[in-house]
């Protein structure tokens, strides 16, 4: 009788780590709604150093969790099988993201499809417009409030246009990074991956120079500036959160990178990573079609 032998799969002791993750979103979601309620009322809360708390309980258990799993994986601990229980939680987890970014460019499209009609009387609601907003016309972007509030909206060329092409360039260097690191060739990797790291940051700086111009006295353009407004801050907003996420991840594998971590044959983190940022610059591609063009 043959015996088959199984790869041996590490399962790690007990962890504090998920007890201070969940401590530390309870004191994010409880010091933001707090602080939001300060800012209506314009009295004092301490919402906002609960807010900090949080956040500052987060970074902690983000760093000590990945120190924990990092030690693991270079001390030989994690098998093929861990592997694979490691890709497919990150795809699972862009998936998550990739619906939860469907939701709002949902919500987009049905504002611009059948809301802003819908007010100008077309189909069944010939009545709605005369009710609501009887001087409302169906154009988009919507750049007048029923309160007779006017904005500007923000045009493709200029910073949009500047940021899509750091984007898809910061794409480019991240693959290539990836190529090095796959025939081992470790100068060309650092110079590659820190290449798209600096892309990276330049593109977040540039957003911020973009809303500062938004929310200018020349624009007008606010958060509470309509539909147009809400969806726009919105999507590139939460864009530019993930956009400092993959920032975040790759300065973080580049540490990696000049501590000697990685081979050819193993480097889930940084392919994680590279999943991650090339997943970001594809919502970017689809926002800017959809949100500054059309």
């Amino acid at each position: 009788m043959t015996t088959k032998e199984y790869e041996t799969y590490y399962v790690p002791a007990q962890s504090h780590w998920p007890i201070v993750g969940a401590v530390a979103l309870f004191f994010i979601a409880l010091g933001a709604g707090k602080y939001v309620s300060m800012l209506e009322s314009g009295e004092s809360s301490w919402g906002g150093w609960m807010l900090l708390a949080g956040l500052a309980m987060c970074i902690y258990m983000v760093y000590g969790w990945f120190s924990n799993v990092i030690q693991e994986s270079m001390s030989g601990k994690y098998s093929h099988q861990m592997d694979n229980s490691f890709k497919q939680g990150m795809s699972w987890f862009i998936f998550s993201e990739v619906m939860f970014f469907a939701a709002f460019f949902g919500a987009l499209l049905y504002a611009r499809v059948f809301s802003v009609p819908w007010l100008d009387g077309a189909g069944n609601n010939f009545m709605t417009g005369e009710v609501l907003w009887p001087e409302f016309t169906a154009t988009w972007p919507l750049i007048k409030t029923p309160d007779g509030t006017e904005t500007t909206a923000m045009g493709w060329y200029g910073l949009p246009l500047l940021n899509t092409i750091l984007l898809l360039t910061s794409s480019v260097t991240a693959h290539f990074a990836h190529v090095a690191l796959e025939q081992d060739k470790r100068k060309q990797l650092k110079v590659w991956l820190g290449l798209t790291i600096l892309l990276g940051l330049t593109f977040l700086f540039f957003q911020v120079e973009e809303y500062a111009h938004g929310y200018s006295e020349e624009m007008k353009l606010y958060l509470d500036s309509g539909i147009y407004g809400n969806t726009f801050y919105m999507l590139t907003g939460f864009h530019g959160m993930h956009v400092t996420l993959g920032t975040i991840m790759l300065i973080a594998v580049f540490f990696r990178v000049l501590k000697g971590h990685f081979t050819p044959k193993n480097h889930f983190a940084f392919q994680a990573a590279s999943w991650y940022w090339h997943f970001v610059d594809v919502v970017w591609v689809l926002l800017f079609f959809f949100v500054y063009i059309i």
